[in-house]
């Protein structure tokens, strides 16, 4: 957190990774998009594996992204998403103009979100334990468990975790309250993929999100603040886990289905969930940090 304080967005460039083990050496993701090849902008990498050797000789790990570096020392500040949005959310971003046709009139203003409120932090902490354990790590147990008993623990603690987060949500707008907070973001890519990819490829059949009224409507809700649609990619989410997971799928087949915008009705604002302006969606850490 230290490295990243009082860093704007406009400080803290990003670069685009295409999934494509064709083409990468090791770990699937090359630098570009899937038009155009591009390397790092720091060193020249063309494919992920090649900026971890470059910055961390001789590691043998995966090659996994996200991944913050350090452009002073040329040294990988870490590659774990819990202490990226940690981190993230200790930068300050109130000057950053990046974005500014995304949000609406009252962000405009200065306004510093914050996910991870002081009054809130137990409740958070605890709450993301649970929801990696059973949701965020809990579908990848059912889909790459290798006995019947180890699969039906998974099937448990998934479908245990759902019909928490239903509960919760019948509650609140959000999982721990009026506002959104970094549980809900850490929530969110897991269950925005749940029903095209974890139901039928990794056998959390017990569940759709579909069928969950309070879960389906915090993800249409969630997918309509602006700027959230444009990072969930689900077509591509989907085509990445069907292609790439060969022990999973050795035909590489697709399964065809309904746009999942269209079948899980993203993109369509619901006037009964109440205002998306930041204002009343966000905590403000000029307010939490006092």
């Amino acid at each position: 957190s230290t490295l990243l304080s009082n860093i704007s967005m406009a400080q803290l460039p990003h670069t685009e990774l295409v999934d494509d083990p064709t083409k990468a050496s090791r770990g699937g993701w090359v630098f570009g998009t899937e038009r155009d090849d591009q390397k790092d902008p720091l060193f020249g990498s063309y494919d992920l594996r090649a900026l971890y050797e470059r910055c961390s000789p001789g590691y043998t790990g995966r090659c996994t992204a996200p991944l913050l570096i350090d452009k002073e020392t040329g040294t990988i500040v870490s590659n774990e998403s819990e202490d990226l949005v940690r981190m993230l959310n200790e930068v300050d971003f109130e000057e950053s103009t990046a974005g500014q046709e995304h949000r609406n009139d009252d962000s405009k203003n200065s306004f510093n979100v914050d996910l991870y409120p002081p009054h809130l932090q137990a409740d958070i902490d605890a709450a993301n334990r649970w929801i990696y354990s059973g949701i965020n790590n809990g579908v990848y147990r059912c889909g790459f468990a290798t006995s019947q008993s180890a699969y039906d623990r998974a099937m448990d603690d998934v479908t245990k975790s759902l019909d928490r987060v239903e509960g919760m949500l019948s509650k609140s707008r959000f999982l721990l309250g009026e506002k959104i907070t970094e549980s809900d973001l850490r929530l969110l890519p897991t269950v925005a993929r749940f029903d095209s990819v974890y139901f039928p490829f990794f056998k959390c059949t017990n569940r759709r999100i579909e069928n969950l009224p309070n879960l389906k409507g915090w993800l249409q809700h969630m997918y309509m603040i602006p700027g959230v649609k444009e990072t969930l990619d689900l077509e591509r989410a989907k085509s990445s886990y069907f292609t790439n997971l060969f022990p999973l799928n050795p035909s590489g087949i697709i399964p065809r289905s309904p746009s999942i915008e269209e079948s899980m009705g993203l993109g369509r604002k619901d006037p009964n969930r109440g205002s998306l302006e930041r204002s009343e969606i966000f905590f403000d850490k000029t307010q939490t940090r006092k």
